[in-house]
Order: C-alpha cells, then sequence, then structure tokens
C-alpha cells in the first residue's frame, strides 16, 4: 500500500455558536489541511497519483473556503462550522475528486498546536 499526502491553507472566519467560551465570536484561523490518498497500484511512471494534480484538487475543494465566513456557507447549513465539521466536509469532497483512490484521511490544522483527523 502507498500513501501520498500534499498541505495547502487557507484563511476563513467562523464562530461556534452554542459554545461556551470566545470561540462563539467571530474569529478567524489560517487552516492548514492535509490529505493523504493511498493505493496498491503504481503508474507506467511509478507513481500513485502525481503530487501536482492532487494539490491542484485540494486547492479546488478549498477554494470555495478561503476568506470567507464558513457559517455563510451551505456546506455548514445546520452545521456548526467547527474544526471537525471542516475535516469531515475537505474529506467528502477529496474523495469525490479523487476516485478510484482511497482517501486515507483529512487532517486540518485551526493552529500550530491544534489540529483534528477526519476518515472513514
Amino acid at each position: 500500500m502507498f500513501e501520498v499526502t500534499v498541505r495547502d491553507s487557507i484563511a476563513s472566519a467562523h464562530q461556534l455558536p452554542g459554545y461556551d467560551g470566545p470561540c462563539k465570536d467571530m474569529h478567524g484561523h489560517t487552516w492548514k489541511v492535509e490529505v493523504s490518498v493511498a493505493g496498491h497500484t503504481l503508474d507506467k511512471v511509478g507513481l500513485l497519483t502525481d503530487f501536482k494534480v492532487l494539490k491542484d484538487k485540494l486547492k479546488k475543494v478549498l477554494m470555495p473556503l478561503d476568506h470567507v465566513v464558513l457559517n455563510d456557507l451551505p456546506a455548514f447549513k445546520g452545521l456548526n462550522p467547527s474544526t471537525e465539521n471542516i475535516a469531515r466536509h475537505v474529506y467528502r469532497a477529496m474523495r469525490e475528486a479523487c476516485a478510484p483512490l482511497e482517501v486515507k484521511q483529512v487532517q486540518v490544522w485551526e493552529s500550530e498546536t491544534a489540529s483534528v483527523v477526519y476518515y472513514e
């Protein structure tokens, strides 16, 4: 089994209604997002997938989340845009974009010291 990981970042704002603390108020993060894909078969060049192709797919998935208020997006209607829900959203979008490769996991960092990993 081979696993390939790429990383990108976005800047966006959110608030967490119902949270008992300062995150209930509007604030922003520069999120780092890592996605790992896995598979058994390499192409004729010896690659599971081209880093550039995977980076481009991640960039397209992240573009609608960049420089916006996440609470305003349809993807988070009825959901707080927590780091957990962002990771799940990116995972599911990347799963569609990367088929037939398996998306192993998505890790979203909201700061240098705090992250969430989502996988199915």
